[in-house]
């Protein structure tokens, strides 16, 4: 029974030699240099709308599209810390071809947009997430 105390002990005071150090993901192998777009961006919006509108029509047979932006902001930069992948996490509001208005999160991130060569965007539209990838209500799109 001692010696299950003392490992039990040794283990918990060995436990901060476990930590390790911190390295920004600017300064790995791949490296990544932190400078994305703005949230309010137009290439970054164009993107949403352009993905928004393929996915509408090519999924749910839908011809939804996002007519204009408002209220854009920026909800965290880099939330995780330096050693993730650089990402910015916004929210605003779209004006849906229905006429609602209409809550979207969505994140822009460094060298995870076509084949890693340049950023890309997640997003997901409050009400229109058909296959709830990111219930409740969109929430999981944030960090």
């Amino acid at each position: 029974m001692k010696w299950l105390a003392a490992l039990i002990s040794c283990a918990l005071l060995s436990a901060p030699a476990l930590a390790r150090e911190i390295t920004p993901a600017e300064r790995r192998d791949h490296s990544f240099n932190a400078s994305l777009p703005s949230c309010e961006d137009p290439s970054v919006l164009s993107q949403i709308s352009s993905a928004f509108s393929t996915r509408e029509g090519r999924f749910w047979e839908s011809s939804l599209a996002i007519v204009g932006f408002e209220r854009v902001g920026e909800v965290a930069w880099r939330p995780w810390g330096l050693d993730y992948i650089p990402r910015r996490y916004c929210t605003g509001t779209v004006i849906v071809s229905d006429g609602y208005k209409r809550r979207i999160n969505y994140s822009v991130r460094e060298k995870l947009g076509f084949i890693g060569i340049s950023w890309g965007t997640e997003w997901c539209v409050v009400g229109l997430d058909r296959s709830y990838s990111d219930a409740p209500l969109c929430k999981q799109a944030l960090p």
